[in-house]
């Protein structure tokens, strides 16, 4: 069966947020989840920059550059990037 987006989005369930429970240290912060030495926030990086940074040890990066897509705005400092969630986590906890 094929369906439209329009459709498969009026199918999904609405319900009140609730935020019991939530606790956001209980979410582990950039993880190494393929133990391959680089945490989450670095595989990130490495995979979205336009011109790629050096990979050190222990997977610190160095030289590269990255665009952003907002604002138009190219970015050199890994350091001066965030990382974020598509969905905030509180928001993907309430709509659990």
């Amino acid at each position: 069966m094929t369906i439209t987006v329009r459709e498969a989005v009026a199918e999904l369930p609405v319900a009140e947020e609730d935020r019991t429970g939530y606790w956001r240290d209980a979410f582990r912060h950039w993880v190494d989840a393929d133990r391959d030495g680089c945490s989450t926030r670095n595989e990130v990086l490495i995979e979205e920059a336009v011109t790629p940074p050096m990979v050190g040890a222990r997977c610190s990066l160095a030289g590269g550059l990255w665009h952003s897509y907002y604002d138009d705005v190219d970015q050199a400092s890994a350091r001066s990037l965030d990382i974020d969630h598509m969905v905030p986590l509180a928001e993907a906890w309430d709509s659990k």
